[in-house]
């Protein structure tokens, strides 16, 4: 007969443990268009035919810069916000083992001794009697079958709260590389600016010098002597706050590798530095959906819809179960003798009645999804326009790269003619003094655009999911 009772309870488990009161998931529709936008802006943004996309693309074959590759593995390996999020999904994982195994029963195993001494007043015989009693048991405490599926739900949501936090890691490996790569390029733009002034701080403290011996004799006039001064004074200021730009740059990169980078891995210029590898956006906005942290987002809208169910099976019955199997004896040494056999099965049901927090549970649980799928299509809505931002920059990037390049080189010839109208006595040192003033700013215009360009292809890498080994 206790066979048949356990082979009953072991069916009903089976075939009612995977019942399930959450809603059936089924992704939203994305709140973006299926094109990437089109228009003037967008015209050149189109890659060459056969360019990969971000996803086919691994790190080492779209950062080709090797000093570049060797700093990204160093802060891959160091990176305290990286191990951060390692460590959290270290956790996640964790939590998700503890409450699956809420679906499996606890098996203890105990033993117990006692001896009792009962005096004679007190003793139904009318004589003292000692009582001895020993007893080892295997047994389960309070283990709830999940019959409606709220252990079950529950599981799920820490499963995917876990999946969320994987997401989250890779997001947060992503834009590691990116900003080290960001901060990589504008430590070797700021370094070019820094050699671009003190080059014109050279020049021009040659002209100043000049100009002061040509003041001595008689041949120049102060005003020419002071105006001189102007672009020396100007370039030494330069000089200093690009030296602080750099050192700033060095002091992030120090930081996001979490360990001081070797000088050998740091550039010199934007001139030394590889180009990146040309990428495809690709055809259609549903590659957003690997992004990472959409991913994430979903995965979180996911564990709303588990929690959800875990909330409509607070209405149901739960059932308990407290067992266990051994055996007694009133004496040490018969423990396990024949017939010393003990067993206890106690199930246990609670029906709920009345409790008006089952209600408003399941009404946050409700809310709680509207939340998350209002954050999951949020998450949408802004990685669209990061990519579409980024494609505006790289459909223009270009022209303004060939504007600026004719500029200086116009710039440059001005100031070359300027220089020896000069000499000349033709003109005087003010039109000399425009035209090096506008030369200088056309340059650190056009570097500016170059690591504008650079950083942008780093960004439209890291907007549409790249970052793979």
């Amino acid at each position: 007969m206790n066979r048949k009772l356990f082979l009953l309870l072991g069916i009903t488990i089976f075939f009612l443990g995977s019942c399930s009161l959450a809603p059936e998931y089924t992704r939203p529709e994305a709140p973006v268009p299926v094109e990437w936008p089109q228009g003037v802006a967008y015209k050149s943004a189109q890659a060459a035919p056969g360019a990969a996309t971000a996803t086919e693309l691994s790190r080492r074959e779209f950062f080709a810069d090797a000093r570049l590759q060797e700093l990204i593995e160093i802060a891959l390996n160091n990176n305290r916000d990286l191990r951060l999020a390692a460590l959290n999904v270290e956790r996640a994982r964790a939590l998700y083992g503890i409450q699956r195994a809420e679906l499996l029963p606890t098996v203890n195993a105990v033993a117990t001794g006692s001896k009792q001494r009962v005096p004679a007043d007190l003793s139904s015989t009318g004589s003292a009697t000692t009582t001895e009693q020993y007893g080892v048991n295997l047994g389960i405490s309070s283990w709830e079958i999940d019959f409606f599926g709220r252990i079950r739900s529950l599981k799920d949501q820490a499963l995917e709260e876990y999946l969320a936090t994987e997401e989250a890691r890779r997001s947060a490996q992503i834009a590691l590389v990116s900003e080290v790569a960001s901060v990589y390029l504008t430590l070797a733009a700021d370094r070019g600016n820094l050699k671009l002034a003190q080059s014109t701080l050279e020049t021009q403290q040659e002209t100043y010098d000049l100009i002061q011996r040509r003041y001595d004799v008689g041949v120049a006039t102060e005003l020419d002597l002071r105006r001189a001064q102007i672009p020396v004074d100007a370039a030494r200021g330069d000089v200093a706050r690009f030296a602080q730009l750099v050192a700033h740059d060095q002091n992030a990169l120090n930081l996001l590798a979490g360990s001081p980078v070797p000088k050998e891995f740091l550039p010199e210029d934007l001139s030394i530095v590889n180009p990146l590898k040309d990428i495809s956006p690709g055809l259609s906005s549903e590659v957003l959906l690997n992004r990472p942290d959409i991913l994430q987002a979903e995965h979180r809208l996911k564990g709303a819809y588990a929690f959800i169910g875990a909330a409509r099976a607070a209405f149901f019955p739960r059932i308990s179960l407290t067992t266990s199997v051994g055996t007694a004896s009133d004496e040490l040494s018969g423990l396990f003798s024949s017939g010393s056999a003990a067993w206890s099965f106690v199930p246990k049901i609670t029906m709920p009645i009345f409790d008006a927090r089952t209600w408003a549970a399941l009404r946050v649980s409700k809310a709680d999804r509207e939340i998350v799928l209002t954050q999951y299509e949020k998450a949408i809505q802004t990685a669209f326009r990061e990519v579409a931002d980024t494609l505006a920059v790289r459909g223009t990037v270009d022209q303004r790269l060939a504007a600026q390049q004719s500029l200086v080189n116009a710039v440059a010839e001005t100031y070359r003619l300027s220089n020896k109208r000069y000499a000349k006595g033709i003109d005087s040192y003010l039109s000399v003094l425009d035209a090096q003033r506008s030369l200088y700013a056309a340059q650190q215009g056009l570097i500016s655009l170059r690591l504008a360009k650079l950083a942008n292809q780093v960004m439209l890498y890291a907007v549409l999911g790249g970052g793979s080994e």
